[in-house]
């Protein structure tokens, strides 16, 4: 071969290998990045973000929140035992399933309060070997209680044992379920109702959906229970990942509560559907003096209230709008002095998470997980936050620890009663404007609750100054939140 062609042919493979690495080195660049560590503290993960308020130099120095629980030496009121294990279960009218339970059932078994009480659940895991945490759902808890593996607490290991106590202070409508690889262990079956102060006119309807089977209260089809009076108060708990149309056939109703919170002067409501996202309780006040039936969503589950036949309907089209619902009264506090503004902008892009390539990652202002903010503040700061939605689906957002009010929607103002939420439905291309009190010092996750969603990255932080955490994800306890 001559030479000229020798050297002709060297070029082409070096321009080749040259251009190769042109490619691969961005693709190699961001998939280091994209790696989350293994022993990850959530005191320095992401970045600070001060929302316009004083910048503390001793944000990472402070309490723990080990330190911050309920009353340590108090008798409690209600005390229950849980043993989660992982096993074979029977969801009545469907069959048998494989999946987790608490105390042989899923759902684990009711816990029922009254205000004021102190509650004291003991967790015991026989043989999940994930790990398990309880988190209470709703209940502003202090920050030790909440049950989030690496933030608050370390995973309980298979054998070992963990000890939850706090006062059951608002009355409402809650429920709890696991918060370590929660995307797995609370569809397959670790959650539970817990209602405060309830009335001898409750019903409960806890949905539920175990790969793919709908159901109520852990059983499919339809399913029926008493008339405890000629009214009942309904009380709705979505344990989904997605959002839920319910409705009744039979009678008119109230909204009365949304997520443990009353509302102010609920008006009568027919031919309407309220909608419950994923995490969210709603409380409805219905005349059941004769049979009622309580959509769930479509499908074969339905509750149906009292006996004989009950009116079978389809899904109302329109919806309760509690942007507009009830009256007005006074919140508290006054949003327009706040002393933090924070802004929550939900996107997405192609790239690596974790080092898998994907088209749908989340972002969170801009930055993917774990270099995502940290919205810190201050005990007694009034804080408003824009949450902002681009990304193509609609995500049900939990903030820990704390009750929002909505201020507006897409521009437009509240004018009915204070809507106050835990878990709030932000649909594709819709802007919430949220305030609440800073009253509740820990480190606070605030999340999508459509838990597949917080698995791949959607996830920051509300952090008060002075509050530390000794607790890390991933490392020895393998902790994984969700």
């Amino acid at each position: 071969m001559p030479l000229a062609t020798k050297l002709a042919g060297r070029r082409r493979l070096v321009i080749a290998v040259a251009a190769t690495l042109v490619v691969l080195a961005p693709i190699a660049f961001f998939w280091q990045r994209s790696l989350v560590p293994n022993d990850l503290s959530p005191m320095t993960m992401g970045y600070a973000d001060y929302g316009g308020g004083p910048v503390s130099e001793h944000v990472h120095h402070g309490v723990d929140v080990s330190e911050l629980t309920g009353p340590p030496d108090q008798k409690p009121d209600v005390a229950v035992d849980l043993v989660a294990r992982k096993e074979r279960f029977d969801i009545p009218g469907r069959g048998p399933m494989d999946g987790f339970t608490l105390n042989h059932t899923s759902p684990g078994p009711r816990i029922v309060a009254k205000q004021g009480d102190l509650i004291q659940v003991t967790l015991h895991n026989d043989n999940v070997t994930d790990g398990i945490t309880l988190h209470w759902h709703g209940v502003d808890v202090p920050n030790a209680e909440d049950g989030v593996a690496g933030v608050t607490q370390d995973a309980v290991r298979p054998g070992q044992s963990y000890v939850y106590r706090f006062i059951a202070k608002d009355a409402g409508t809650y429920w709890y379920h696991s918060h370590q690889v929660s995307h797995e262990q609370v569809q397959k079956g670790l959650y539970g109702v817990l209602i405060v102060q309830p009335t001898s006119a409750d019903v409960i309807a806890a949905v539920h959906t175990y790969d793919k089977v709908r159901t109520v209260n852990g059983e499919y089809g339809e399913r029926r229970v008493k008339a405890p009076g000629p009214t009942a108060q309904v009380r709705l708990i979505n344990t989904d990942n997605g959002p839920m149309a319910a409705w009744v056939d039979g009678a008119p109703y109230k909204v009365v509560a949304v997520d443990g919170t009353e509302v102010n002067a609920p008006t009568e409501v027919s031919g309407k559907a309220v909608l419950v996202t994923a995490g969210g309780r709603v409380d409805l006040q219905v005349a059941t003096d004769k049979p009622v039936r309580i959509g769930l969503g479509g499908g074969p589950t339905t509750l149906v209230i009292g006996d004989g036949d009950a009116p079978t309907g389809t899904q109302p089209t329109d919806r309760v709008d509690l942007l507009t619902y009830g009256s007005p009264k006074a919140i508290g506090f006054d949003p327009a002095k706040a002393t933090r503004v924070f802004r929550y902008d939900i996107g997405r892009r192609v790239g690596f998470f974790d080092g898998k390539p994907g088209l749908r990652w989340w972002t969170i202002n801009g930055h993917q997980y774990p270099d995502v903010p940290m919205f810190v503040v201050s005990e007694g700061d009034i804080v408003r936050m824009t949450i902002k939605n681009t990304s193509g689906q609609v995500h049900p957002m939990h903030l820990h620890g704390h009750h929002l009010v909505v201020l507006s929607r897409n521009g437009v103002t509240a004018t009915g009663s204070p809507w106050w939420t835990d878990s709030l439905n932000v649909e594709d291309k819709e802007t919430y404007e949220v305030a609440f009190v800073a009253n509740n010092p820990g480190i606070w996750m605030d999340h999508c609750h459509n838990l597949p969603h917080a698995a791949q990255g959607l996830v920051a932080h509300l952090m008060y100054t002075g509050v530390t955490t000794k607790f890390h994800l991933g490392g020895a306890p393998d902790n994984q939140p969700e």
